[in-house]
Protein backbone atom coordinates (compact mmCIF):
# COMPACT_ATOMS: atom_id res chain seq x y z
CA UNK A 1 0.00 0.00 0.00
CA UNK A 2 1.61 3.27 -1.11
CA UNK A 3 1.13 6.49 0.80
CA UNK A 4 -0.99 9.21 -0.75
CA UNK A 5 0.76 12.57 -1.18
CA UNK A 6 -0.75 15.84 0.08
CA UNK A 7 0.61 19.37 -0.05
CA UNK A 8 0.66 21.30 3.22
CA UNK A 9 -2.35 23.46 2.36
CA UNK A 10 -4.47 20.46 1.40
CA UNK A 11 -3.42 18.55 4.56
CA UNK A 12 -4.29 21.55 6.74
CA UNK A 13 -7.63 22.11 5.04
CA UNK A 14 -8.71 18.45 5.06
CA UNK A 15 -7.05 17.23 8.27
CA UNK A 16 -10.28 15.90 9.79
CA UNK A 17 -11.13 13.95 6.63
CA UNK A 18 -7.56 12.66 6.35
CA UNK A 19 -7.65 11.38 9.94
CA UNK A 20 -11.01 9.71 9.30
CA UNK A 21 -9.60 7.95 6.24
CA UNK A 22 -6.56 6.80 8.24
CA UNK A 23 -8.91 5.33 10.88
CA UNK A 24 -11.03 3.53 8.28
CA UNK A 25 -8.39 2.23 5.88
CA UNK A 26 -5.08 2.36 7.76
CA UNK A 27 -3.65 4.29 4.82
CA UNK A 28 -0.65 6.62 5.32
CA UNK A 29 -0.21 10.09 3.86
CA UNK A 30 2.99 11.93 2.94
CA UNK A 31 2.83 15.69 3.45
CA UNK A 32 4.93 17.70 0.98
CA UNK A 33 6.19 21.28 0.84
CA UNK A 34 6.78 22.46 -2.73
CA UNK A 35 6.68 18.83 -3.90
CA UNK A 36 9.31 17.68 -1.38
CA UNK A 37 8.19 15.12 1.23
CA UNK A 38 8.40 16.58 4.74
CA UNK A 39 6.38 14.30 7.01
CA UNK A 40 4.30 11.15 7.05
CA UNK A 41 1.03 10.71 8.91
CA UNK A 42 -0.52 7.30 9.43
CA UNK A 43 -2.14 4.94 11.90
CA UNK A 44 -0.55 4.26 15.27
CA UNK A 45 0.83 0.79 15.82
CA UNK A 46 -1.05 -1.14 18.49
CA UNK A 47 0.98 -1.79 21.62
CA UNK A 48 0.86 -5.16 23.35
CA UNK A 49 0.71 -3.68 26.82
CA UNK A 50 2.40 -1.17 29.00
CA UNK A 51 5.83 -2.01 30.32
CA UNK A 52 5.17 0.49 33.07
CA UNK A 53 2.06 -1.18 34.47
CA UNK A 54 1.84 -1.49 38.24
CA UNK A 55 2.45 -4.96 39.62
CA UNK A 56 -0.65 -6.17 41.52
CA UNK A 57 1.31 -6.78 44.74
CA UNK A 58 2.68 -3.23 44.78
CA UNK A 59 -0.80 -1.80 45.31
CA UNK A 60 -0.87 -3.53 48.74
CA UNK A 61 2.29 -1.80 50.00
CA UNK A 62 1.73 1.13 52.35
CA UNK A 63 4.43 3.53 53.51
CA UNK A 64 3.40 5.17 56.77
CA UNK A 65 6.25 7.67 57.00
CA UNK A 66 7.93 10.31 54.88
CA UNK A 67 10.84 8.55 53.13
CA UNK A 68 12.41 11.94 52.34
CA UNK A 69 12.46 12.97 56.01
CA UNK A 70 15.91 13.52 57.58
CA UNK A 71 17.22 10.88 59.97
CA UNK A 72 17.47 11.70 63.68
CA UNK A 73 20.85 11.56 65.47
CA UNK A 74 19.78 8.27 67.04
CA UNK A 75 18.97 6.74 63.64
CA UNK A 76 22.32 7.93 62.23
CA UNK A 77 24.05 6.19 65.13
CA UNK A 78 22.44 2.86 64.20
CA UNK A 79 23.77 3.13 60.64
CA UNK A 80 27.40 3.62 61.69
Amino acid sequence: MSAQMLNIHEAKTKLSAVLMQIEKTGESFVICRNGTPVAEIGPLKKRQGSRLGVHPMLSDIQINYDPAEDLTEEEWGKIE
